[in-house]
């Protein structure tokens, strides 16, 4: 009975993402908020790196990592990725789950469903970086808009997340700066520069790309609560999530 119950909410939840997926291109056009500045809000999955960041690279491309940044690379251990021990995922990693834009003229949130229902505030009010910020897990963030799209400075970083389940890390010194542009209705294009010259050798850029889940809800998730994880993960990073489940089922 409870393989059976087990099974049920597995496909419960498969059902929930074919119902929620972004629907394909249909023509209509981007949506715009009244004073005719483009619309970002809504339910997005994707949109940042999930198993490995230079999957994101252009066709030929590696990641420039340091020597000393490689080191630490080859040696993490699954187990010891931040995200298995409910902690925020960080910039520009995105958790296999929902995620909702929360766009208003003074403030852009971006609301985690993954981990900690956790989120990320850009303040749009023309204010600068503070001159020493402290290192947080998504960094302090402001944004502007070039045309239609809304554009994201952030430092002040700590490092201790992992842009990815692989585990390339970054240092404090990283700066990111995302290029969010709606290209249709069900599309979100973020376009992410990485400078960190503790880790890599010049800056880079990955691109990614969120769709759009229409009629899908965040749910409740505390990872917290009954975290039994850790338990099970052992050995080398490697892709994460269950490829038996679709993006956003991923315990759904």
């Amino acid at each position: 009975m409870r393989f059976l119950a087990c099974v049920l909410t597995l496909l419960g939840a498969m059902t929930t993402w074919v119902a929620g997926q972004a629907p394909a291109s249909s023509g209509a056009p981007v949506p715009r908020l009244s004073n005719g500045r483009v619309d970002l809000s809504g339910i997005w999955l994707g949109g940042g790196p999930i198993n490995n960041i230079a999957d994101g690279l252009p066709k030929g491309e590696t990641l420039p990592l340091l020597p000393s940044a490689k080191a630490i690379l080859d040696a993490r251990q699954s187990r010891e990725d931040p995200q298995a021990s409910c902690l925020p995922s960080g910039v520009p990693r995105v958790a296999p789950y929902p995620w909702r834009i929360v766009q208003t003229p003074t403030h852009v949130f971006f609301l985690f469903e993954g981990n900690i229902h956790s989120y990320r505030q850009i303040f749009m009010d023309g204010r600068p970086h503070p001159s020493d910020p402290d290192p947080t897990w998504y960094g302090h963030s402001i944004g502007r808009w070039e045309g239609d799209t809304l554009v994201v400075d952030t430092v002040g970083f700590n490092d201790k997340f992992w842009f990815d389940f692989k585990g390339h890390p970054h240092t404090e010194r990283l700066h990111i700066v995302e290029r969010y542009t709606r290209t249709g209705i069900g599309t979100l294009v973020n376009q992410i520069t990485i400078d960190d010259p503790g880790a890599y050798s010049r800056p880079f850029i990955v691109t990614f790309t969120a769709t759009q889940a229409v009629g899908m809800e965040l749910l409740e998730y505390i990872c917290n609560e009954n975290n039994q994880d850790l338990d099970h993960i052992s050995g080398p990073t490697q892709p994460g999530g269950d490829p038996a489940r679709p993006l956003g089922v991923l315990g759904r």
